[in-house]
């Protein structure tokens, strides 16, 4: 992995200024008789230079290596007469393999600092009794106990600022799902009211206005085209009311239908044509969603006896008890036909939906010659369906 620019640019500054300190003679320790230089002269301290500075180039791909490898390029440094630029890189090797080392590095390398630091502290003192003798663990300290830690503060300050972006990227993740997740539920809900409040009436025409095109009788003809304008009308109405809904907050909106309608709705559907009776034993506090999902589904599945049923009497009974209402609609069934008037197929789907979205059941099938459509919804919030 090549070296990171920012790398080289470290190298190449810290090769340049130790060469210059070193070309105007300013050494870290004075020669001659120093008995703590062992290889006296001049060049010697560009050898630990020079490996110091190409350390610099693994300090962020390899920090590990780049460490102990200065780590032993300063022992040496400290028997020549020695660069305070080598000195500096070596703490920025030690900070730079906590920032950028293993978890395991960044957690182990401040600890021994800090255990080297005490060492060097302690040991020189207790042996030589000397004041002068703390300033080892200074020294210690200020090369490897002060860059890990500031690489650990470093460290930690990143990875809290990275948990933090990454939070608010989750969050605007989950925002924008439970957006989608809105409009999709509001198209769904959109369809089932265009469904349940347009398709009867257009199925309607669509059956009267074929028997007045295939019938030539006038009395036929006008009885035909009075049940098209009243389904026409009545169409129109529930088309503004859906309209009203979509209106912003404020404007006039037509109140939903309630279980009262009912007997409106069947006589509605008994001008359609079909032989309809109702039975009703509605709960007198029955709450409006309940009421409104009860009104939709017996109005879809009236609009599916007219073009599916075969000729008979259609029931529709609405019962209760303590903690349920109960919708029953039955119509009669034979061999399936070719419908009277065409459909989406969405009928059952959006039933059911409703139901659901209420913690309510429902069921619908054909049985004893009887297409039956059986559907209850809690009274309650949290009671059983």
């Amino acid at each position: 992995m090549a070296p990171h620019r920012d790398d080289l640019r470290i190298a190449a500054a810290g090769l340049t200024g130790g060469v210059l300190l070193w070309a105007v003679g300013l050494f870290a320790r004075p020669g001659g008789d120093n008995e703590l230089v062992l290889w006296d002269g001049a060049w010697p301290p560009l050898l630990p230079l020079a490996v110091m500075s190409a350390c610099e180039l693994l300090r962020r791909t390899h920090p590990n290596t780049a460490t102990l490898l200065g780590t032993a390029t300063l022992a040496l440094d400290t028997v020549t007469r020695g660069s305070v630029v080598t000195v500096l890189m070596y703490t920025d090797l030690v900070y730079a393999a906590v920032l950028y080392g293993t978890p395991a590095t960044a957690r182990l390398l401040p600890r021994v600092s800090a255990l080297l630091t005490l060492l060097g502290t302690i040991v020189p003192f207790a042996v030589w009794h000397q004041p002068d003798a703390l300033l080892i663990g200074l020294v210690i300290g200020l090369l490897t106990l002060t860059p890990a830690t500031t690489g650990a503060l470093v460290r930690n300050h990143r990875s809290a600022a990275e948990a933090a972006q990454l939070r608010a990227e989750q969050t605007a993740l989950l925002a924008e799902f439970d957006r989608t997740q809105a409009v999709t539920a509001e198209r769904a809900r959109m369809a089932r009211e265009l469904h349940d409040l347009v398709a009867g009436h257009l199925s309607a025409i669509a059956i009267h206005s074929t028997a007045a095109l295939s019938i030539d009788d006038p009395d036929t003809s006008k009885k035909a085209l009075s049940v098209i304008r009243e389904n026409s009308v009545e169409g129109l109405t529930e088309m503004r009311r859906l309209i009203g809904i979509l209106r912003q907050p404020g404007d006039t909106v037509e109140p939903a239908p309630t279980l009262d309608a009912l007997p409106t709705l069947i006589e509605g559907a008994r001008a359609n044509g079909l032989d309809v009776t109702l039975t009703t034993d509605p709960a007198p506090d029955t709450p409006a969603p309940v009421a409104l999902a009860a009104y939709r589904i017996v109005q879809e599945s009236l609009t599916n006896a007219l073009k599916h049923a075969a000729p008979g009497p259609v029931t529709v009974t609405l019962g209760h008890d303590t903690t349920r209402l109960k919708v029953t609609v039955t119509s009669p069934y034979a061999a399936p036909e070719p419908p009277r008037a065409p459909g989406s197929g969405a009928g059952l789907v959006g039933m059911r939906e409703r139901a659901a979205l209420i913690g309510g059941t429902f069921d619908a099938g054909p049985g004893q010659g009887r297409w039956t459509v059986h559907a209850t919804f809690p009274l309650t919030e949290g009671a059983p369906a």
